[in-house]
């Protein structure tokens, strides 16, 4: 009886996925058959939404008929299509932009721009409920079946792991070299409360707790309930062969406010955390090697850094 019971919620999650597949494949064709209208048709297309017709309303539909093209070949031909679908998302916030641009215009036929619109936002709403669903069966269907989104970022560094450990387990410096980082405040040994920078000048902040910690080799940790952004993970210090410092991995899983649609929002603006960690570690780099941190227009910071010894 319970082997029956098993079977049908597999089989009605099954029937929940090619659901949701097929809605995906019937968005990839609208985008194609959209991307193809406003590429060979701009003019008609124009006149259908209520703008004028002109040389600058044909090439921005043009541009966005060759996004959905792209897009429509993203969802179609990917076997997780998530992120394509995410991008379709975009690209509607694009669009209702554009059309609430255009209906202040003079010349504007603001009914069939009213129409125009609401067909967007209902699209949309189709967008964000099939990207959602998309994203949920990814990450059930994941290797490890954990929530979140997994980033790794390795660096190599020429020094001592007791060095490069010593460093990054006194939290209080990490603002000195993770740039996205506010603040991080140490209670007793274990637990510590962080104050991040997030896209579009707010910020987020999390209590955490490591959860193991060798000396010279490792540091994990989870943050604890009611965080902002949920994450976990862990950096590891390994002596690098022949003799040429400390590789430095980091891992970390997360889960961003706003789910998928708050991580592409992120990327869009540079501030993902892949992209954050990157830059922190390259940072770290220049701080334990050289004492500074150099900046892109190849000047540096002046004075020594708090990292790097004082000469004698």
């Amino acid at each position: 009886m319970q082997q029956q019971s098993m079977n049908g919620n597999w089989d009605s999650a099954e029937a929940h996925n090619d659901g949701d597949e097929r809605l995906a494949t019937g968005l990839g064709m609208f985008s194609l058959g959209l991307g193809l209208a406003e590429v060979v048709a701009p003019g008609a297309l124009a006149e259908f939404i209520g703008v004028k017709d002109d040389d600058n309303a044909r090439k921005i539909l043009r541009s966005y008929g060759a996004r959905e093209i792209g897009t429509g070949l993203g969802i179609l031909g990917q076997k997780r299509p998530a992120a394509w679908m995410w991008g379709r998302v975009g690209g509607d916030m694009l669009d209702i932009a554009t059309l609430a641009a255009a209906m202040g215009r003079p010349e504007a036929d603001r009914s069939k721009i009213g129409r125009a619109m609401a067909m967007v936002i209902g699209v949309t709403a189709l967008d964000v409920y099939c990207a959602q669903q998309l994203s949920s069966n990814e990450t059930a269907d994941s290797a490890d079946g954990q929530p979140g989104i997994p980033i790794v970022r390795v660096t190599t560094i020429n020094k001592s792991p007791d060095e490069v450990y010593a460093f990054w387990r006194n939290f209080e410096n990490l603002p000195r070299f993770m740039n996205h980082l506010e603040a991080v405040h140490t209670f007793g040994d274990r637990e510590s409360h962080w104050i991040a920078k997030a896209p579009a000048g707010a910020t987020v902040e999390w209590d955490a707790e490591i959860i193991e910690d060798t000396p010279g080799r490792m540091i994990a940790w989870q943050s604890l309930d009611g965080a902002d952004v949920d994450n976990s993970g862990c950096v590891r210090f390994e002596r690098a062969t022949g003799g040429r410092g400390t590789v430095v991995s980091v891992e970390l899983r997360y889960s961003p406010p706003g789910g998928a649609f708050g991580a592409l929002f992120a990327k869009l603006f540079g501030e993902e955390p892949g992209q954050q960690i990157a830059h922190d570690l390259r940072a770290l780099k220049q701080i334990l090697e050289v004492g500074e941190i150099v900046n892109s227009d190849a000047s540096i910071h002046a004075g020594m850094h708090p990292a790097q010894p004082s000469a004698r």
